[in-house]
C-alpha cells in the first residue's frame, strides 16, 4: 500500500507591488493553522517517509510550522517542479518517488494539488469526497491511500480518500 498526503500551503500574505510571488510568507493565521495540521499528523501517526515541498516561501514555512510537531527530523526535499505545478506535473513527481517511500507528503499549491486529489480519488467517505470536490482550502490535508506497491503505477481514479483534514474540521471536532 502507498499513502499520499497532499498538504496545501497555509494562508499567505497578499502579493504586494514589486513582490515576487515565491517570496510571499505566511500570515499569523497561516502559521497557527500549519502548526495545528502538523500536530494532528503527529498525533495520528501520519508520519511521511519523504516530504517534498515547493520552493516558495509559503510552502517552506508551512512545512516548518507543521514539522515542529514531530519528535525527529524528517527527510525533506525542495522540488522546483512543484512550484505552480499542474496536476499532471505533480503526478509525475509522485510517480518518481523512491520505491522505499510508502508515505509521501507533498506541500504545494492550488489549483494543482486540488486537481490532482480529485483526479486520483475514486472512493472513500462520501462527505469528505464532496468537501474535497468543492475545494482544498489553505492548510488542507488530503490523505489518499492506494492499493499499489509502486508509485510508478499511480493512475487516475485509483485512490481512496482516507481523510480530509482542515483547520475548520479540526475546530469543529474540538
Amino acid at each position: 500500500m502507498r499513502r499520499l498526503l497532499l498538504f496545501r500551503h497555509a494562508k499567505a500574505e497578499r502579493s504586494q507591488p514589486g513582490m515576487e510571488d515565491r517570496a510571499r510568507k505566511l500570515e499569523e493565521r497561516g502559521r497557527k493553522d500549519a502548526a495545528k495540521i502538523g500536530a494532528y499528523m503527529a498525533s495520528h501517526a501520519l508520519v511521511p517517509d519523504q516530504v517534498m515541498t515547493s520552493p516558495s516561501a509559503r510552502t517552506q514555512e508551512t512545512w516548518k510550522f507543521a514539522a515542529a510537531a514531530f519528535r525527529t527530523p524528517l527527510k525533506v526535499s525542495e522540488v522546483e517542479r512543484l512550484y505552480d505545478a499542474t496536476a499532471n506535473t505533480i503526478l509525475g513527481v509522485v510517480r518518481a518517488a523512491a520505491p522505499a517511500t510508502h508515505t509521501l507528503l507533498i506541500v504545494g499549491h492550488n489549483p494543482g494539488l486540488h486537481e490532482l486529489a480529485t483526479m486520483l480519488v475514486a472512493s472513500g467517505d462520501i462527505e469528505a469526497r464532496e468537501r474535497l470536490r468543492e475545494k482544498l482550502p489553505t492548510s488542507g490535508l488530503a490523505i489518499i491511500d492506494f492499493p499499489l506497491d509502486d508509485w510508478g503505477k499511480l493512475h487516475p481514479q485509483c485512490g481512496r480518500l482516507e481523510r480530509l483534514v482542515t483547520p475548520k474540521s479540526l475546530a469543529a471536532a474540538s
